[in-house]
């Protein structure tokens, strides 16, 4: 592997993962990831943009700034590209009427979505909904559309939290791809078009930028795809074997965040 030196070379912007990245979420709100905050306050101390791109689909936007902002992070919602709002912009660009599958705590970003007679499904990390009974209700909407329609929110396997892995969407959006033989529209992590729009609203080129996560497939992989760097920390859903993954290989493996950021301040930008 190239040394740091050239694998960091010429980097302009930072995309951060969040949850396993900055903190893990859990009872009380979630722990930052120890030296998180200092690193995300060197990195907006230094030339470098930053931008924040999260398939956190339990909380609004504006509630994950805010729970953040409490763990002592300096952090905008104007800097985080999220699913929920993207799915928003689709959602009236194509003229569909959902029916949600999703979390209480995201609700609230679809209040101004119309969703009378829904012509779709939008799904997202719903946490405890996720009950037969609500995904059976989501199975029968698809089926009794002509052209069915299934957006969901990322499709990460699993995630961390203080207590442990926890099931994600993706494994709830395969069995509705299963049962309606439908693929799924990802809005989120690794979709292309949703890390060109944070590249977009950060102002830099995919070959400037840099993305660090913890998920070698969604953050690492999707990220690559289009272009960019892309480390992995060994913190969040890390597992040992992401560094042996058959299709994907990270530009670099570091411990935390806190590491990264000491590497791209030593070695980006020249």
């Amino acid at each position: 592997m190239a040394a740091w030196g050239d694998r960091l070379a010429g980097v302009r912007g930072v995309l951060l993962d969040i949850s396993g990245v900055l903190y893990d979420s859990g009872e009380g709100g979630g722990v930052p990831i120890a030296g998180s905050v200092e690193a995300v306050a060197r990195l907006k101390r230094s030339q470098l943009k930053v931008r924040f791109c999260t398939n956190e689909s339990q909380k609004s936007r504006g509630e994950l700034v805010a729970l953040l902002r409490r763990l002592g992070f300096d952090i905008s919602q104007e800097e985080v590209t999220a699913p929920a709002p993207a799915t928003c912009q689709v959602l009236k660009e194509r003229g569909l009427r959902p029916h949600l599958l999703v979390h209480d705590g995201v609700r609230s970003e679809f209040d101004q979505i119309d969703q009378s007679n829904p012509n779709c499904v939008v799904m997202a990390d719903a946490g405890e909904s996720f009950s037969y009974q609500n995904m059976n209700k989501a199975f029968q909407t698809l089926m009794e559309l002509e052209n069915p329609v299934l957006i969901s929110l990322g499709k990460g396997r699993y995630y961390k939290e203080t207590s442990g892995l926890m099931l994600d969407v993706g494994a709830y959006m395969k069995a509705l791809e299963y049962a309606c033989g439908i693929e799924a529209e990802v809005v989120g992590k690794p979709s292309p078009e949703f890390f060109k729009s944070a590249l977009q609203a950060m102002g830099v080129e995919a070959h400037q930028a840099i993305m660090i996560g913890d998920d070698i497939v969604g953050d690492v992989g999707g990220a690559q795809r289009c272009g960019m760097r892309a480390l992995q920390v060994r913190t969040g859903k890390f597992r040992p074997s992401d560094e042996y993954h058959p299709e994907v290989k990270a530009d670099g493996y570091v411990d935390n965040l806190a590491e990264a950021v000491d590497l791209l301040l030593q070695h980006a930008d020249k």
